[in-house]
């Protein structure tokens, strides 16, 4: 993997290590190396996989991988988001309502330039005041890719590599985002990529809608401290972790309904339903993971800054993840999935 903290220009020159880490731009995600975490043997070692006949950029209705058992669909219109994924059959994610909806409530997308909420919908940014699309009332959530069209640009019967304009969904500072998803069939790896074409703050992060059945889940984060929030805005404040929040130890979901923040976990995040266990692995310079609850679905949404990052560190608040990119620079980050069957419960 590339190392995380240094800044390059796409042919290789180091431009900046002072800044917050940013990685260079691969071009090619589909040679980017990964580090799963339980991952199958074919994502470790690389093994190629037979192209789809396909024209590349062509707008595709289903991207559909496929690894033994391990079925998974991309929806490249809507969002590139990961629009279900069947392990033998069983379904765990969230699918769409329809054949239109591209809202924020299923599957699991992939979140750029920022994550989660912007307060006032407001990006103050190198002496300039911008207007964001707000998607939460008077905020902006969740960047501006996850209901847009993206370019497929490889589509093979385990990988897929599409890419997105962020300047086309609202973003007034332009640039692109990459991703990679690669299917195995104990896991996947997902990576994305933001690209600058001038100097903005960046974010990555990912949103899956996870379901909360068949039986309750319970989720493991292994961090002490959630943010503080007001209307779901981070203040900058930590606190610790109380009988709600605290999910070290791996606890039913129950009754919780969470919308949390939890900074500095320690990887993996690890979910357990009755039947199957699954690990969802990060590294630097992914620092947060939110965790989101409601009945029938729930998210563990790792990702590399606190929602609201760009006001809080224009304020002076320590750790936010947030990253700086000059023009040509890039940020990169990874997560991967695993998962096995496991004992059901008595």
């Amino acid at each position: 993997m590339r190392p995380v903290g240094v800044a390059r220009h796409r042919d290789g020159r180091i431009v900046g290590a002072a800044l917050p880490p940013a990685v260079g731009c691969t071009r090619t995600l589909l040679q980017h190396e990964v580090a799963g975490v339980g991952l199958a043997h074919e994502i470790a070692n690389g093994t190629p996989c037979r192209a789809a006949p396909f024209r590349p950029g062509r707008a595709l209705r289903m991207i559909r991988l496929q690894s033994d058992g391990a079925v998974l669909e991309i929806d490249p219109v809507r969002g590139g988001r990961l629009a279900s994924l069947r392990i033998d059959g069983r379904e765990l994610l969230v699918t769409p309502p329809d054949a239109e909806d591209r809202s924020i409530f299923w599957g699991s997308f992939p979140m750029a330039p920022w994550a989660g909420r912007i307060d006032g919908a407001a990006l103050d940014w190198e002496g300039a005041h911008y207007d964001l699309p707000p998607g939460d009332g008077r905020n902006a959530i969740h960047g501006v890719v996850y209901d847009r069209e993206w370019t497929v640009e490889h589509a093979g019967e385990a990988e897929a590599v599409l890419s997105c304009a962020l300047g086309a969904g609202g973003w007034p500072l332009g640039g692109s985002v990459r991703q990679r998803i690669r299917l195995a069939p104990d896991g996947l790896v997902a990576a994305a990529e933001v690209e600058a074409e001038r100097s903005m703050p960046a974010v990555i992060g990912w949103h899956p809608w996870l379901l909360r059945g068949p039986g309750d889940a319970r989720v493991r984060v292994e961090a002490a401290a959630t943010l503080e929030t007001e209307e779901l805005i981070p203040t900058g404040r930590r606190v610790a972790v109380d009988d709600i929040t605290d999910l070290r130890d791996g606890p039913l979901l129950g009754t919780r309904l969470l919308d949390h923040v939890y900074p500095d976990p320690v990887p993996p995040a690890i979910v357990e339903w009755p039947d199957l266990k699954l690990q969802i692995g990060f590294a630097a310079p992914i620092t947060t993971l939110v965790v989101h609850s409601r009945p029938t679905a729930f998210c563990v949404e790792p990702q590399t800054a606190w929602p609201n990052a760009p006001a809080l560190a224009a304020a002076g608040v320590p750790g936010t993840g947030l990253k700086v990119l000059r023009p040509g620079e890039c940020l990169h980050a990874e997560m991967t999935w695993s998962w096995r069957a496991t004992a059901r419960r008595g």
